[in-house]
């Protein structure tokens, strides 16, 4: 098998969670010598309604997005950034990993409330459990000890 990190998939949810996300992967990637792929989801539900409308879901990823890219610019690694709608974002993540054929997918576990996570799903935890290719996940850099 080839670099782990050769191409890595980095799902971003938010800027916050993006400059958390950069700052634990980039310097692994590259030490590396890999690049990223930062991906974000939007969960559509089959059929209906959603809250917001495209195109804010799209000025939201490029918000998203910049950050990735600046902290990608700062580092030297190369990227790409890639918006998915999907019903499930798991499945969108995973999609988009084997669309670019990367390596593996990367991300920092997101501060989470138990109770939400037992209604809406542990996004961390399906990654892991319904993984396709390697997954890695990294200690955020400001975690606590």
């Amino acid at each position: 098998m080839g670099n782990l990190l050769e191409l890595v998939v980095v799902p971003v949810a938010s800027e916050a969670d993006a400059e958390t996300t950069m700052d634990a992967v980039l310097p692994r990637v590259r030490e590396a010598g890999g690049s990223v792929v930062a991906v974000h989801v939007v969960e559509k539900g089959g059929g209906t309604m959603d809250k917001a409308s495209v195109e804010q879901r799209e000025l939201f990823a490029e918000d998203v997005f910049a950050v990735v890219e600046d902290a990608c610019a700062d580092a030297g690694v190369a990227c790409e950034t890639d918006l998915r709608f999907a019903e499930e974002v798991v499945n969108g993540i995973f999609t988009a990993a084997n669309d670019h054929g990367a390596s593996a997918v990367a991300f920092t576990p997101r501060e989470s409330n138990r109770w939400l996570d037992l209604l809406a799903g542990d996004h961390a935890r399906d990654l892991v459990k319904r993984a396709e290719l390697p997954v890695v996940v990294f200690p955020a850099e400001d975690a606590d000890e």
